[in-house]
């Protein structure tokens, strides 16, 4: 039962916000609140230390912001998804949040059981992400399309299924449900599409099969 709980870091200037986050999540009973960090740094340091499941990144904080941090914690090797927290007004921040390695974000403003079940998301291996967001991306890449294109073409048939159910922000075991294969076949195809496509992520593979037009 203990190995079906996700533990959860959250990192926010602000005590406030931390302890209705804390508050709201430690009533789930499949989320525990491992640990809290007032800045980016503290919260790479309290990542290392815990080793969350899931961290609770807010992007706008004194010193190391969440995107610093989200560099940080990629060089560092966590194994941690982390949900960028943002305000509507700061929109323009997920872009590089996402391409420093976030699994998605959630709205500061966001109902308390869509958060939970957004933390659940990227757990499972989901990316979250908006259309306004993927046109973002998607504008900033366009002048890589040509040789992105290319490199696609060394995908197998079987690579470019799997690539385009990663494009609909399914897990590992979604997938290898969907094409009636074992989670390892998946996790060995998602690796082969990485090194293929030279990614270094599942966040950057969706978004290279939306440009790129896998699965439409």
């Amino acid at each position: 039962m203990a190995d079906s709980v996700i533990r959860v870091l959250l990192v926010d200037d602000h005590q406030v916000v931390r302890r209705g986050l804390r508050t709201f999540l430690e009533v789930q009973g499949d989320i525990e609140v491992v640990g809290e960090a007032a800045d980016g740094q503290e919260g790479v340091d309290r990542a290392r230390e815990l080793r969350p499941d899931v961290i609770l990144m807010d992007v706008k904080m004194p010193g190391t912001d969440g995107i610093e941090a989200l560099r940080l914690l990629r060089d560092a090797g966590s194994g941690a998804r982390v949900l960028i927290v943002t305000s509507f007004t700061e929109q323009r921040t997920v872009v590089p949040a996402l391409r420093a390695g976030a699994s998605g974000y959630v709205y500061k403003d966001v109902d308390p059981v869509a958060l939970a079940d957004a933390i659940r998301s990227v757990h499972a291996g989901h990316v979250l992400l908006q259309s306004e967001v993927a046109g973002a991306l998607l504008s900033q890449d366009q002048g890589g399309t040509g040789s992105g294109q290319g490199r696609g073409n060394t995908l197998t048939d079987r690579e470019n299924e799997v690539l385009a159910h990663i494009a609909d922000g399914r897990s590992n075991r979604e997938i290898a449900r969907a094409l009636v294969l074992s989670e390892k076949t998946v996790k060995t195809h998602v690796s082969n599409i990485l090194m293929k496509l030279d990614l270094a992520d599942r966040t950057q593979a969706a978004l290279w099969a939306v440009r790129n037009g896998v699965g439409d």
